[in-house]
């Protein structure tokens, strides 16, 4: 599995400016966050300039508030003098069997519908047959790994030609990743944005117009996906585990695609039977 190396500043410019940084990221005034860590403004303060050095229950405890991520909870520890807390395990090491094991079961049982587990750089690391099966006509070189979803999605050799509503779909995506990119302050996954979003976009596609016959109440954005001279439709959703207490784990992320109208239920099911 590859995990995207951290963003985050070095831990030499010490833990009170990288709190700092945390703070202003979310729009948390010092007296907010103190009153959400049980502290005060001016303890804050002191801690944010130098002037106080904060135990390590205390950094946790900013850390949880401030909803820093996980790889970035180790570095904030190791700026404050205090050893990291959460381990980076490797996903095939043997201590992660059972969460291998429960991930296959997992996006196994979903099909005949698509579903995949992706890590923080969105390099598919699990898929289904229904992930699979979409994959006719890509060019053999996205199918290498690391196998990127995005790149793979939004490439013109890739899905891209398929996707009838490519710009809309394009959004969803690049929207999704700033969110993450926010959240984790990442310079790989930055260099992975500006890469997919420089992707040629054909001057107009399909849209929702060009949706299968017959009227559908959509529930969410769909993809919608030509293959094999049929319009597919699906909706996606992201689920990621709770309260994770370790790097990898903290990273991973399952999306499974949903059928949005009766006709893409039906063909999947035919396929996949």
């Amino acid at each position: 599995m590859t995990t995207a190396p951290s963003g985050t500043a070095p831990a030499a410019e010490g833990v009170g400016p990288l709190l700092r940084a945390w703070r202003e990221q979310r729009r948390i005034s010092q007296l907010e966050l103190a009153l959400r860590a049980d502290s005060s403004a001016r303890h804050i303060s002191f801690i944010e300039t130098g002037r106080s050095r904060p135990s390590e229950e205390m950094v946790l405890r900013l850390a949880e508030h401030l909803d820093v991520p996980v790889r970035e909870r180790n570095a904030l520890l190791l700026a404050a003098g205090y050893a990291p807390r959460f381990p980076h395990t490797p996903l095939d090491d043997p201590a992660l069997e059972v969460l291998r094991d429960g991930i296959e079961r997992l996006i196994g049982g979903f099909e005949p519908y698509p579903a995949l587990v992706v890590d923080a750089m969105y390099d598919v690391v699990a898929a289904n047959r229904g992930v699979t099966m979409l994959f006719d006509g890509i060019s053999p070189a996205l199918l290498e790994p690391p196998l990127n979803a995005v790149r793979l999605t939004l490439h013109p050799q890739g899905l891209a030609p398929r996707i009838l509503n490519l710009r809309q779909w394009r959004g969803h995506l690049l929207e999704q990743m700033e969110r993450q990119i926010a959240l984790r302050r990442s310079a790989p996954l930055r260099a992975l944005y500006e890469e997919v979003a420089a992707f040629p976009v054909p001057e107009a596609d399909g849209g929702i117009a060009e949706e299968p016959q017959g009227p559908v109440a959509y529930f969410a954005l769909p993809m919608l996906l030509e293959h094999e001279g049929r319009t597919l439709s699906f909706v996606s959703s992201i689920s990621t585990f709770n309260t994770p207490m370790d790097v990898t784990v903290a990273e991973l992320a399952v999306e499974t695609l949903l059928p949005a109208d009766p006709a893409t239920a039906k063909y999947l099911q035919s396929r996949l039977s």
